[in-house]
């Protein structure tokens, strides 16, 4: 999931994106006219991109041209296909030659979805999307969406959509396949772990709103060990007020400890991330790192009001918690030792910068994200403490024993501590 910089000089760490922002940067891109380069075969080199005066980067472009009028001159569809079109393909291939799913180059209709998406109000099926080892895989549904009802989980694998086979697609490309008029279907191919064979699922698009935060105060029968249950579903603009109210609500009916789930919460806003630490960590205390090629670091530092610095904690993740959900459950490890139950997080720990070009935009990855013990997270993920999984029975019975052993540690914690 993306992580996003709320001003709007935005950055993104992610796989779909939640939450709004976007870094926005006028990026010099060019068309050096297709009648010029078919008339003159000559070899043309590029020095760069944006900047022709770069003396380190050069290209021969004349293969691009050769391509191009063999292109329009045989293929089956030419006359089907716009010089337009034709051209936000060749940037998409430049985009992809990175081997880096998170580089993609949107065409200004996608790029208007992205944005949509972005804002957590939109037409589809109600799920987080993204590839893992190469395979389209559903990160986590969002609660109560029809992605949800219809019984996705986090880490079915997507096989197919409607008839389409989705082996080497692209995630964007997905989503604009998944995504439809509300009150239309779509049927996915899914395989599950466990499964002997995919299933045909069928779900109904809605307008999906992403929700922020559930709480939940806990109690024994004899009104001891109150326990808040914090369920934190994004990073997104709300989350921070919203967590608020549900702590003030929590100390206020007496808790005495807090399970932070941050299961299925793909991500959002890094300060929202970095705000939220701020409640468990001292200030200054490092809660993550941005690492660039050039090896320049940021260092994002808690500065927050500190008020559950002593407070026992136990963290709830799984499969589906990516991105800002593994910076704030990384930083309270590093630092405090704090107890994750759960499943092995996503492993969304790269950066993007969206930058908005003449017709649609581009999404780079710039960096990636370290923990304060410099730990990388991409393609690593966090490794609970305590393994618990959810099975498919135990969902249909309405249990929830990672919940149950969190809770469980977490009496344990508060008793040694009285």
């Amino acid at each position: 999931m993306d992580i996003l910089h709320k001003p709007f000089l935005k950055r993104i760490a992610g796989a779909v994106g939640i939450g709004i922002g976007v870094f926005v940067i006028g990026s010099g891109a060019y068309y050096a006219g297709y009648a010029r380069g078919t008339a003159q075969p000559e070899t043309i080199t590029v020095k760069g991109v944006t900047n022709i005066d770069d003396p380190d980067v050069t290209a021969d472009f004349s293969l691009f041209w050769e391509a191009w009028d063999k292109l329009k001159q045989h293929h089956l569809r030419s006359s089907k296909v716009e010089d337009q079109d034709l051209l936000y393909g060749a940037v998409n291939g430049l985009a992809g030659s990175f081997g880096d799913e998170h580089t993609v180059y949107f065409p200004p209709a996608d790029a208007q979805k992205f944005a949509e998406d972005i804002q957590g109000h939109f037409g589809g099926i109600g799920a987080e999307i993204g590839l893992k080892n190469k395979q389209l895989i559903i990160i986590a549904p969002l609660k109560t969406s029809p992605a949800e009802r219809a019984g996705l989980a986090s880490g079915d694998e997507i096989l197919k959509i409607d008839d389409f086979d989705t082996v080497g697609i692209a995630v964007d490309d997905a989503v604009k396949r998944i995504r439809g008029q509300i009150g239309t279907t779509v049927v996915l191919g899914i395989l599950r772990n466990g499964w002997v064979n995919p299933k045909d699922i069928s779900i109904t698009r809605d307008t999906i709103i992403v929700p922020t935060v559930d709480q939940e105060l806990k109690r024994e029968p004899d009104g001891t060990d109150g326990i808040m249950h914090i369920k934190l579903y994004n990073f997104n603009e709300n989350a921070q007020g919203a967590f608020h109210e549900a702590v003030i609500n929590a100390f206020l009916g007496g808790a005495k400890g807090m399970v932070l789930d941050l299961r299925n919460n793909p991500g959002g806003f890094l300060e929202v991330a970095v705000s939220l630490a701020g409640w468990f960590l001292n200030r200054g205390d490092i809660v993550t790192i941005e690492r660039f090629a050039s090896g320049e670091e940021n260092v994002f530092r808690a500065n927050g009001n500190e008020a559950l610095v002593q407070m026992p904690v136990v963290i709830l993740v799984n499969g589906g918690s990516a991105s800002a959900s593994e910076i704030l459950a990384g930083a309270l490890k590093d630092h405090r030792n704090i107890t994750i139950v759960g499943e092995q997080t996503f492993g969304k720990g790269s950066v993007q910068e969206l930058y908005e070009l003449s017709k649609g935009s581009i999404k780079i990855t710039v960096a990636e994200w370290l923990r304060p013990s410099r730990k990388s997270i991409e393609k690593v993920g966090i490794t609970p403490d305590i393994e618990v999984k959810m099975t498919e029975e135990d969902t249909k019975a309405n249990r929830d024993p990672q919940l149950e052993k969190a809770v469980e540690v977490l009496k344990a914690e508060i008793t040694g501590k009285k």
